[in-house]
């Protein structure tokens, strides 16, 4: 518990007899002190410059948060994307050298505007700081990033900003999603919810889970509310196949699904879902033993493929 300077003295005075400062404020007149802010190993905004310098004797690589300030329900924060992809890369940096540089809150979610609190850039925009963001640390002596997407509307974008380090800059750079994805066992998170198979995507179990293991203090499992959907017919048709696992299917229904409502597709998130969420089942089936399964499976597949690029390509190697 934080005790500020003035109680201590109080207290002290008090108890020696020596009371000269009048009485003290009832408890609930005084201000109310937010936690303190804990230093984290190899996270940017914590660094100082000596430190950053001496990093870079043992290492050159960055991972970088794409993430989304958007809606998540009536359970989960605005800033789940932002949190949890924060907090995943950190995680990975406690066990491997690696440099967090968190650079956006928003991302591409003009989709959820329907819905108060989401704030979206423009693609274009946000591609554009990401690069000109590796071109600062790549002035400052960093080689390689792992652009960790932590939104699903900014996939496409990742790929572009991956694509322009590599063209454009003397970076090297990676997808980490798609680097480790055939690293991850499908299993790794854990069963499913009992019960059949139903649509469970955006704000959903598997989100909320990954929330209660990162984020607990965040997520409100008791405001959860199960969405009533409302999907247009020719989608509404295309779910069996999805759920079954028919990549066609999946593509085609992802290609329309959650846009913004000025392509007139009627699939905008206020459109599709009552909540925000877009899934049929009860966000309060979610655990935080799923989160945690699925997070470690995630930085398991991170770490092995951060060591195997140190291999191949160890620090200070290269032009």
């Amino acid at each position: 518990m934080r005790v500020t300077a003035p109680i201590i003295a109080a207290g002290a005075a008090a108890a020696t007899g020596i009371l000269s400062l009048g009485p003290l404020a009832p408890a609930s007149a005084q201000r109310p002190e937010p936690p303190p802010v804990l230093k984290v190993h190899n996270y940017l905004p914590h660094m100082t410059r000596p430190e950053v310098e001496d990093f870079l004797t043992r290492s050159d690589m960055v991972i970088i948060p794409v993430a989304a300030l958007e809606q998540h329900g009536t359970h989960l924060p605005i800033g789940t994307d932002y949190l949890t992809g924060v907090e995943r890369a950190k995680r990975i940096a406690l066990r491997t050298d690696v440099l967090v540089v968190p650079i956006l809150l928003p991302g591409q979610s003009p989709y959820h505007m329907g819905f108060a609190g989401t704030v979206t850039l423009p693609s274009t925009l946000v591609q554009e700081v990401y690069v000109e963001s590796v071109k600062s640390l790549i002035r400052h002596g960093f080689k390689r990033f792992l652009m960790l997407n932590a939104h699903g509307g900014n996939r496409a974008i990742t790929t572009f900003i991956v694509d322009r380090i590599n063209q454009e800059t003397a970076g090297i750079a990676v997808d980490l999603g798609a680097v480790t994805a055939p690293l991850i066992e499908r299993a790794a998170s854990g069963p499913a919810p009992d019960g059949p198979a139903v649509l469970d995507r955006h704000g959903g179990t598997g989100e909320t889970s990954r929330s209660m293991y990162l984020i607990p203090d965040l997520v409100d499992l008791e405001a959860a509310v199960v969405p009533e959907l409302t999907l247009p017919p020719h989608l509404e048709a295309m779910v069996p196949d999805v759920l079954a696992g028919d990549p066609t299917a999946l593509a085609l229904f992802l290609a329309e699904g959650l846009k913004d409502e000025s392509t007139g597709k009627g699939t905008a998130s206020h459109q599709l879902s009552s909540t925000g969420v877009w899934g049929e089942r009860d966000p309060r089936e979610a655990t935080a033993e799923r989160g945690r399964r699925a997070t470690l499976a995630s930085e398991d597949a991170a770490v092995a493929f951060i060591e195997r690029w140190n291999e191949l390509r160890p620090p200070g190697t290269g032009h």
